[in-house]
Parts: C-alpha cells; sequence; structure tokens
C-alpha cells in the first residue's frame, strides 16, 4: 500500500470527526520509511471551541508528525485543557504556554510560533508545517502533502485550499497555485530555514511573505486542489466583522505592494462575491485610505517590485486565455463550409 492508494476525496471531515474509521498503521509501517518526516506547530489563543476538531484530525493522519507543538498564547477560555488532556494521550503533542498578554497582533502568532520552534531543535525531520488551530482535514492530508514535497525536490512550500460557510471556493484564475494559505503551510526544512523562518509584523501578511520570499529564494511554492480543509472560524474575523476583515485586508494588500490595477480589478471581482457588493467596495477602501496616508510598508522595496510584478504576469496570463477563449467560440460560430 502506498499513499497514492489512499482516497483523495478533497472533503474536510468537519462534522464527521467522531466517526473517523481507525487506521491500520501496521499496513503502513513498510512505507513509511518513503516518506518524509515532519513535524507540526500550532499557535493558539483561546481556541477552545474549534481545537479539538484541529487535534482530531491530526491525531487519525495516517502518517503522523514526528513532534506536534501547540502553543497557548495566554489562553484562558479551556484550550490548555482540552491540549493537556490529549497530550497524556499521545507523547508526541506537546502544550508550551505562554505568558497571558493584553496586546493583541499578528506578531504575537509568531513569538508563539518561534516558541514552539525552539522546543524542534533537537528533532530530525524532513518538513515543518504552521498550523491553525481551527481547521480540520482528513485523514490522508498530510500523506498527500508529503507526497507532493518528494515527488518534486525543487516544492519548497504546499498547501491546499480552505473554505469556510461565509466564503465561496477561490477562483484560481485570480488567485494562483503559487500562493499558500497561512492556515496550513507545510515547507521543506531547507526552504523554510533558507527565507530565515517567519517574520514577526504587527501588520500582518505573514504568510503572504513567508510566500513570497521562498519564491524569490527560487523555490517553488504550490497549492493543490485535489484536497481541501475547512476553516471553521471565518477568515479574518477572530477581532473584527467580515466587513471591517474586508477592509483591513485592503489595506494590507496595500502595505505588500498590490499593484493599483490589480486592487482595482480585485475590488471588481469582490463585489460579486460574499458580502455581495460592500466587500468590494471596503476592500478598495482600505487600499486607498492606506495609500492616501503613505502608510509605511513592512517589506522591502525588492518585495513590492516582485509581486507587482508577478500581479501583472497573472493579468496578463488571463487576459491571454480569455482571449482564446473568446476566440475558439467566435471560430465555433462561424459560418460552416
Amino acid at each position: 500500500m502506498t499513499c497514492s492508494d489512499f482516497p483523495l476525496t478533497g472533503q474536510a471531515i468537519h462534522g464527521n470527526l467522531e466517526r473517523c474509521p481507525p487506521v491500520n498503521r501496521a499496513d503502513l509501517r513498510a512505507d513509511m520509511p518513503k516518506l518524509l518526516t515532519y513535524v507540526l506547530i500550532t499557535p493558539a489563543r483561546n481556541e477552545a471551541q474549534f481545537i479539538e476538531l484541529t487535534i482530531k484530525s491530526v491525531v487519525s493522519q495516517t502518517i503522523r508528525p514526528h513532534k506536534w507543538v501547540i502553543v497557548s498564547d495566554g489562553s484562558t477560555d479551556g484550550t490548555d485543557d482540552l491540549v493537556s488532556k490529549y497530550a497524556v494521550e499521545h507523547p508526541w503533542i506537546e502544550l508550551v504556554r505562554m505568558p497571558e498578554h493584553r496586546e493583541r497582533h499578528f506578531a504575537a502568532k509568531i513569538h508563539a510560533f518561534n516558541a514552539g520552534y525552539a522546543r524542534i531543535q533537537e528533532v530530525k525531520y524532513d518538513a515543518i508545517g504552521s498550523l491553525d488551530g481551527d481547521i480540520s482535514f482528513d485523514e490522508n492530508y498530510f500523506c498527500f502533502l508529503l507526497q507532493k514535497l518528494k515527488e518534486d525536490a525543487t516544492l519548497g512550500l504546499v498547501g491546499t485550499p480552505f473554505t469556510d460557510r461565509s466564503m465561496d471556493a477561490y477562483d484560481y484564475r485570480f488567485v494562483g497555485i503559487d500562493h499558500v494559505s497561512g492556515c496550513c503551510q507545510l515547507f521543506r526544512r531547507q526552504c523554510f530555514e533558507d527565507i530565515g523562518g517567519y517574520v514577526p509584523l504587527k501588520t500582518g501578511g505573514v504568510d503572504l511573505l513567508a510566500v513570497t520570499s521562498a519564491r524569490m529564494k527560487g523555490w517553488k511554492t504550490r497549492t493543490f486542489t485535489e484536497k481541501m480543509c475547512w476553516h471553521h472560524r471565518t477568515i479574518g474575523t477572530a477581532q473584527h466583522s467580515t466587513l471591517i476583515a474586508s477592509f483591513r485586508t485592503g489595506v494590507k494588500d496595500y502595505h505588500f505592494g498590490g499593484h493599483p490595477l490589480w486592487e482595482l480589478l480585485r475590488a471588481i471581482y469582490q463585489m460579486s462575491r460574499r458580502p455581495f457588493l460592500l466587500g468590494g467596495v471596503l476592500l478598495g477602501t482600505g487600499y486607498l485610505w492606506a495609500m492616501v496616508r503613505r502608510e509605511e510598508r513592512p517589506i522591502s522595496p525588492e518585495v513590492v517590485e516582485f509581486r507587482r510584478h508577478d500581479q501583472m504576469l497573472r493579468l496578463r496570463r488571463f487576459w491571454l486565455r480569455l482571449g482564446c477563449v473568446q476566440c475558439r467560440k467566435s471560430f465555433g460560430e462561424g459560418p460552416r463550409r
């Protein structure tokens, strides 16, 4: 039996985790040395509502991590108790507790990640994953991603799309498959070390910077759409409403050097998706607000140039594909001879 023998359904198991079939690990022993080994780190702050779904997803994996460090970033809602219960049953799960703090920003998540990273320095592994504490996925999820890394030595970072109740699936005509969502990023160890790990940015966009840095270092990054994970909290709303999150996304797009033309088209496109009209309007408003204020960007000019060049290439490819489709339609509808 190999990893490719498992059914790749692409279905999240958010509602059926209790009914997961038992995994016959004896059948997998012959294949385990052939796959890359991996570790996981999960920064978690007050995730008691969802983290048990994440834990059950990882515990049910056909290929489990050598170590999984869950860092409780000052949680006060029972997150620690849930993690501790599973850590007793599974020694490869470790809870790291960080002190409580009032300040809440994106850099805190990376400080928590780095606290977990310090706990795996003596562990041997080939890949390292950053995993949010509010997602779930099927039992072959990491086996699938590890197989992709094994098949292509130039791949430095892999992941899958995610979905939640408030949003439609991404349209990959516009969202390139070379971007990997931050809810689960699995790095080849060398790639992660090449980019110097995650940079603690208070403004957010840590996952985007990691993907961009990997590509600038010559690594390939890839989202594989054959699988899906389920994000249980609406993305970007841990502290804000969906509409405020749209505004903040526009601000972040400016911070990360989004080309004005790209942002205009993105805002127009977002008007056709939930939340209809207002989401796109607030996205564009956030971008313009940051532009007028000339807010300082947390990234280097080189990263801005790389992103803008990449966005224009994507637009060019999209219009070329669109033009080809229109040509084929016109040719097909032309007079027959």
